[in-house]
């Protein structure tokens, strides 16, 4: 009887102890971590983490202070023209062409490339088809957006960036280019993402990494960082006025609170006993009718991500 050796995936980005400042502040502050072939490696952090400045240097697009970065076994910074061949990249705001048809401009990228895939794949992969003789300029956001995904992996990459991928789409679009995104991965590309709807990195990111302040507070798979931080169920709702943080602290079966504005999540260890005192709590101060949209959830990856920075990734 044979057996199999199962292959081991290689390593496609190493960054090693990587530092960038501009003036007196470290945009990013000697960070480390690898990122393996055919993985879905998320990037998350508020804004001014240092994510896109890390991401711009792995790109070639920025230079570093001081580290060491490999790309597919290439070093970005002696040869950023041989990997910039290999990769994909998608920016948020993208300049488009604007006196081009969508066909002409990814014409126009794939001749820039060594290998590319046919244009019309392309169209029909992103929902272009339709859209191939429309000017860019008169295209919606959300075409705009499929365009820049188009346009980023027209050379078929083996990395591709995407950043902020799914900006300006509306659900069913959404879920279509995730799914579009997960058939790149299980064809072994790899996937360096960055974006702002945690629900996206839990569904598409194999690992994540959490960046604050230009340094790397927590990595992992979203269900492992999930389980790592929390044991607890949340309990979220409104009220106007919230309680006072150390009063919700005081509710019997809470392990922490989380307060913004006038909304509020509870980490509970005991559900129903915390829930029967926020009731009490509403009923006590005769504003019930200010309760709202109360309700029971297993902690996610927003959660970890608002625990270990102490803000939503949109403040």
């Amino acid at each position: 009887m044979t057996t199999t050796k199962k292959e081991i995936p290689s390593m496609v980005i190493n960054v090693e102890h990587l530092v960038k400042s501009y003036g007196d502040i470290k945009a990013v502050n000697d960070i480390s971590f690898r990122v393996m072939q055919g993985e879905a490696f998320g990037m998350l952090g508020p804004n001014g983490a240092g994510k896109t400045t890390t991401v711009e240097i792995i790109e070639g697009l920025r230079t570093a202070d001081s580290g060491h970065i490999s790309v597919l076994d290439l070093d970005v910074a002696r040869v950023p023209s041989k990997i910039k061949q290999r990769i994909g990249i998608q920016l948020q705001a993208p300049s488009l062409l604007p006196l081009v048809t969508v066909q002409e401009i990814l014409e126009l990228f794939a001749g820039f490339y060594k290998r590319s895939v046919p244009v019309d794949d392309m169209l029909e992969l992103l929902a272009l088809k339709d859209s191939r003789k429309v000017l860019v300029k008169n295209l919606s956001g959300g075409q705009q957006q499929r365009l820049s995904v188009a346009m980023a992996l027209i050379n078929d990459p083996d990395i591709a960036f995407l950043d902020e991928p799914t900006t300006g789409l509306d659900p069913q679009a959404r879920r279509g280019l995730w799914s579009f995104i997960e058939d790149m991965r299980s064809k072994g590309k790899t996937i360096f993402l960055t974006t702002h709807y945690m629900e996206e990195a839990e569904r598409l990111c194999d690992r994540v990494a959490i960046i604050d302040h230009g340094q790397i507070i927590a990595m992992d798979s979203p269900r492992e960082l999930i389980n790592t931080y929390f044991k607890e169920s949340a309990i979220q709702f409104e009220l106007e006025p919230a309680p006072p943080k150390v009063v919700l602290q005081s509710f019997p079966g809470a392990k922490e609170v989380m307060v913004s504005n006038n909304e509020v999540i509870m980490y509970s260890e005991n559900i129903p006993v915390t829930m029967s005192a926020i009731l009490k709590y509403a009923e006590k101060a005769d504003i019930t009718d200010q309760l709202k949209d109360l309700y029971v959830r297993e902690a996610t990856l927003e959660d970890v991500f608002l625990k270990l920075t102490g803000r939503k990734i949109r403040e």
